[in-house]
């Protein structure tokens, strides 16, 4: 029987790590099943490292989504940028998943699409059915004014969200994912200050960036307060529904705010600073070897950094 436990247990959360990038030179990445996934200004770049050792390492180029119209207006790009990442993101996690639980666990086409489906399904009973259903519940039952429904949904959205980040960090394979994620943004964070890309030098950076995508989904927490609210205060039916058809709308604007908050460093600090604290939770010290896996992704995708036409180019 093929084992699913890590795939499944690390697809969640691996698929919302996604990290958004302002610079000219697009950089970011995502952490997987034991490695990481970076996006240069021309390629993507997997690295991960194999029950037997060494690192295995596979690039494809990347073709951004939102690089046309109307995908690059505002508001449309961030939806355009999530889907990329999301599509990507679950390409390699896949590869990865292949890698890491070794050449006799290959996980299936049926099985990878079966696991997507309830990851999805999860996200949407958790994050949206279960806070709309806690609200109403707190209206009803205790007689709260319903002029505070959209915000106490929007609190239990929060609570949610933090406690189901702190309560996987706990299993032991998502804390690998977490130390891959700590990886991932220590090697970003030394090759956006020049530093120089060898484990000794990168292990010194912060494992804390701001445009990661904790701190994207917790600005979509917020920012989904006012726009559900908009939808107006109907049936629970009505209220999941409007959640779900939303949903692409506060994803585009969060995506803005991230970009606005990013190239105005101090208020963007001040407005992200408790979007940077829960990064806490979602990121672990990496040690050596997975600081090694990171450089790696990154070098990969860098590689056609000064190539214009490799960019254009097929695989």
């Amino acid at each position: 029987m093929i084992r699913l436990r890590r795939f499944f247990a690390c697809l969640l959360p691996a698929l919302t790590a996604a990290l958004l990038s302002s610079r000219e030179i697009p950089v970011g990445g995502q952490a997987v099943i034991e490695g990481v996934l970076m996006r240069g200004p021309c390629r993507w770049a997997l690295a991960v490292r194999p029950p037997e050792g060494g690192i295995w390492t596979k690039s494809w180029m990347a073709r951004p989504w939102n690089a046309s119209m109307p995908w690059s207006l505002p508001v449309l790009r961030g939806v355009a940028t999530m889907g990329e990442m999301l599509v990507t993101g679950f390409r390699a996690i896949s590869l990865s998943a292949q890698v890491a639980l070794g050449e006799d666990e290959k996980i299936g086409p049926l099985e990878m699409a079966a696991t997507f489906a309830v990851a999805i399904v999860g996200v949407v009973g958790l994050f949206i059915i279960l806070p709309v259903w806690i609200s109403d519940i707190g209206i009803r039952f205790f007689k709260v004014d319903p002029f505070w429904l959209d915000l106490i949904e929007g609190l239990a959205r929060a609570v949610v969200f933090i406690g189901y980040i702190a309560i996987i960090g706990l299993w032991k394979d998502i804390s690998r994912v977490f130390a891959y994620h700590g990886a991932e943004h220590k090697t970003i964070n030394a090759w956006e200050s020049g530093a120089s890309l060898d484990i000794d030098t990168v292990s010194g950076f912060s494992r804390i960036h701001a445009r990661c995508g904790t701190s994207f989904l917790l600005v979509v927490i917020a920012v989904s307060v006012i726009v559900f609210a908009a939808a107006g205060q109907g049936s629970i039916i009505w209220r999941i529904l409007s959640r779900v058809i939303l949903l692409p709308v506060v994803i585009g604007i969060s995506y803005e705010i991230i970009r606005w908050c990013s190239r105005n460093s101090f208020f963007g600090r001040i407005l992200m600073a408790p979007a940077l604290w829960l990064q806490y939770l979602t990121t672990r010290e990496p040690d050596s070897e997975q600081i090694e896996v990171a450089i790696s992704s990154l070098n990969l995708a860098l590689e056609d950094n000064a190539g214009p036409i490799a960019c254009n180019g097929g695989e």
